[in-house]
């Protein structure tokens, strides 16, 4: 079974840091690109991030490129996210999730993520 829990989140005030992380299971990690993407209340579901299982290669949205950073440890089964500078445009549950096929930056590109972890962002 298919298992990617996402843990870290919490409430922060505006320009601080926050660290995701995604621990995985049931799949073999390191041969899956992986993203992480986020749904704010009364919102679609919005890419965030991805990462390249070949290469190692990031994209980002432009709302988040400069302050967010997608990294993986293989070895760990885990996949991370470091988010500074946040805003409170950025509060929502953020998911990671594993990457199927198509565009890096198209929520549909992506079949398969866990329950999230909220992320507040307020003074």
């Amino acid at each position: 079974e298919v298992q990617l829990q996402a843990s870290g989140g919490g409430l922060v005030q505006p320009g601080g840091s926050l660290r995701l992380s995604c621990a995985a299971s049931g799949f073999a990690f390191s041969r899956f690109s992986l993203g992480w993407v986020r749904q704010a209340p009364g919102k679609e579901i919005e890419w965030v991030s991805a990462i390249k299982a070949a290469d190692g290669t990031t994209y980002y949205a432009d709302s988040v490129k400069g302050r967010f950073t997608i990294s993986r440890d293989n070895a760990k089964n885990t996949l991370y996210l470091q988010m500074s500078g946040l805003k409170p445009s950025d509060t929502a549950r953020y998911y990671c999730t594993t990457y199927d096929r198509g565009p890096y930056h198209d929520v549909d590109s992506y079949n398969r993520r866990g329950q999230g972890t909220q992320v507040t962002v307020s003074s």
